[in-house]
């Protein structure tokens, strides 16, 4: 069950089985799961998605899950690419979180990535699905992004406009306040790590309100770190991760042009065991 300390209200949680019994991810690295390694995973990775799933899977009999989230990819691909394959595998639950690879370019308009988006949940809302859809994290604890902490604002205020007109859940990210610490977030400081993605599990589930066991994971406390080996970080992370990024810009290439959905069938959960994650350990199987 939810934490009993966790001071957010109201939170009920449904007192039946959740109604769930196909869902289908449709995204980007996010949903994906980069930044949380699970070497048994088609792709390498878990990520909140798949451990929304677990639960989900727990409660009903039946349950059936795809994700075909691909990491790199602007709204537009994701709305070219995985709109129609997420319809013809008829879904009752859809998450679709789109946008943020465009949204942290320079000279990209968030209003017309929100037309997209409006777009993209037209469809998604066609056949009766219950859609969640995300909004984005607040920046302003980060210097990397701090810088577009407006644009996401101005994003986030037309997701939620949208989800208001066409009934969707919203998993807000932006009013997520634990997850925004370095703490949480890969060595990319662009991914969560497998912290964060156990916490936006924990996020999607409340939104959904289905009751689970998961809790809160805490992170180790910061290094102390002198002035010069916080310098070498900076510019390790810089040479690993920045340039490539800037690189491919360059390029017009993307992290996942060669790379495939994870789950492109809906399939039954493996389950992760409860009890290790806090650990740090991989849950066994089963």
């Amino acid at each position: 069950m939810p934490n009993s300390e966790d001071p957010r209200s109201p939170y009920v949680a449904n007192s039946q089985p959740h109604p769930w019994r196909r869902y289908v991810a449709i995204g980007d690295s996010f949903t994906e799961g980069v930044g949380d390694p699970e070497p048994t995973a088609p792709n390498g990775f878990r990520g909140w998605a798949d451990r929304v799933a677990e639960v989900l899977s727990q409660q009903v009999d039946d349950f059936a899950y795809a994700n075909l989230a691909v990491r790199g990819k602007l709204i537009g691909q994701i709305i070219a690419d995985q709109i129609e394959p997420a319809l013809a595998l008829a879904p009752d639950l859809i998450t679709f979180s789109a946008g943020g690879n465009d949204v942290i370019r320079p000279g990209t308009d968030p209003d017309e990535v929100s037309q997209q988006f409006e777009d993209a949940v037209v469809r998604l809302s066609r056949d009766g699905a219950t859609l969640v859809v995300f909004t984005g994290i607040d920046t302003n604890f980060t210097p990397v992004f701090r810088g577009i902490r407006g644009k996401v604002a101005i994003y986030n205020e037309n997701i939620r406009a949208i989800a208001e007109k066409y009934d969707c859940i919203v998993a807000d990210q932006w009013a997520l306040k634990e997850v925004q610490d370095m703490r949480f977030f890969d060595d990319d400081r662009l991914h969560y790590n497998r912290l964060g993605h156990h916490e936006i599990a924990r996020m999607v589930l409340r939104a959904l309100n289905v009751p689970n066991d998961l809790q809160p994971m805490q992170p180790d406390p910061y290094p102390t770190r002198t002035w010069r080996e916080a310098r070498s970080v900076d510019l390790l992370w810089a040479r690993e991760y920045l340039m490539p990024w800037v690189l491919r810009r360059l390029r017009h290439q993307s992290s996942g042009d060669d790379v495939k959905p994870k789950r492109p069938d809906p399939l039954p959960v493996v389950t992760m065991l409860p009890g290790k994650d806090p650990d740090g350990k991989r849950g066994e199987q089963v």
